[in-house]
Order: C-alpha cells, then structure tokens, then sequence
C-alpha cells in the first residue's frame, strides 16, 4: 500500500545514506525502519497476561507488601 509521509530533508538524505551503503532503495529502508518499529512496539502475549500490574494497575511490590501485612 503506497502511503504519503512528511519526512525532513536531513532524515532523507540520512535514509539516502544508508540505502547507498547497503545497495537498497530509500523505500526498502523506510520499509525495513517501519517494520523495526512495530516489532519493538507490537504487544506480546504477556502485555495482556499480567492484568493486575498492566499500565495503571498496582506496582507489584506495593501489592505483595499489602499482602504481607495481612498475616
């Protein structure tokens, strides 16, 4: 799918640069940056596993200490 993006000339010329070095296409390195990205940010399986400590839950230290205190 063909996407229009608003990138600063010194990124192109950087993108350029290492197209150049690697023999590839500007496309084929945004492409290859792009793909990068979303592994490093993709959710894992584990994300959705670990409910009570997820974003905004309580720290796990904090909840094993209320625990405690219990006993």
């Amino acid at each position: 799918m063909k996407t229009l993006v608003n990138i600063p000339e010194p990124d192109i010329r950087a993108l350029d640069d290492i197209g150049r070095r690697r023999g590839e296409s500007r496309a084929k390195v945004i492409r290859a940056a792009v793909g990068d990205y979303l592994a490093r940010h993709r959710p894992t399986p584990l994300d959705d596993a670990l409910g009570l400590w997820g974003e905004g839950g309580e720290d796990g230290l904090a909840y094993q200490e209320r625990l405690r205190a219990e006993w």
